[in-house]
């Protein structure tokens, strides 16, 4: 998708209702829908985090929106791939503040190139009890991306063409440190599975590119 395409879209995902967690759960792991609906989260007084799904031209002006592998560390999301983001600090006036924070610091990008599109709907992560919500925004040209050494392993560019396409929809088997040989419904981009959370999440951005593409 040529990026005057995206920008033209801009307008219509600001106005179209949320897709919500209905269209997240499509994407979610059978262990997480149970945990999603069993527990008292507000009793976890789980900490508070935001990301951003960031889109950009590349050199040839086609739309792209950037990953991030994080490092392999001893945590649950050791060695995933995600947005850039993570939890909030002091300092930080609001969500938005967070996400556009932590992308600058993890990949680079002056949070005052970014334009916010609007917030999505937020989502509960069991193994690491954070409340996460994802914003999209976007920059109208191709960052000189630089990775946080200590935090990011990979920078992962997605043609938005490919992030579209039925065949990067995708089943895998995976075990990890909290749960064993589970298939789940995941992303397949650049060769990287992308699966849990952030599938939730980009499985919201794709249901709005989607709706905005046919109004």
């Amino acid at each position: 998708m040529k990026f005057e395409s995206f920008l033209e879209m801009v307008s219509k995902i600001r106005n179209l209702p949320l897709p919500g967690r209905e269209v997240q759960l499509e994407m979610a792991p059978m262990d997480r829908i149970k945990e999603l609906k069993e527990q008292d989260i507000i009793k976890k007084k789980p900490r508070q985090a935001a990301v951003m799904a960031l889109l950009y031209p590349n050199g040839k002006n086609e739309t792209h929106i950037i990953l991030i592998l994080r490092k392999t560390y001893k945590g649950v999301h050791s060695n995933q791939v995600g947005f850039p983001g993570g939890k909030v600090e002091q300092e930080d006036r609001d969500l938005a503040h967070t996400a556009l924070r932590e992308t600058e610091e993890e990949v680079g990008v002056p949070q005052d190139k970014i334009t916010v599109v609007r917030k999505l709907t937020n989502i509960y992560i069991p193994p690491s009890n954070f409340w996460v919500q994802s914003f999209i925004g976007y920059t109208k040209y191709h960052p000189d991306f630089k990775a946080q050494e200590d935090e990011v392993e990979a920078l992962i560019e997605v043609p938005l063409k490919e992030f579209l396409s039925e065949k990067s929809l995708v089943k895998e088997r995976l075990s990890t440190s909290y749960m064993e040989d589970m298939e789940v419904p995941a992303y397949k981009l650049n060769n990287y599975i992308v699966w849990g959370a952030t599938a939730m999440m980009l499985n919201e951005v794709r249901s709005l590119l989607e709706a905005s593409s046919k109004m």
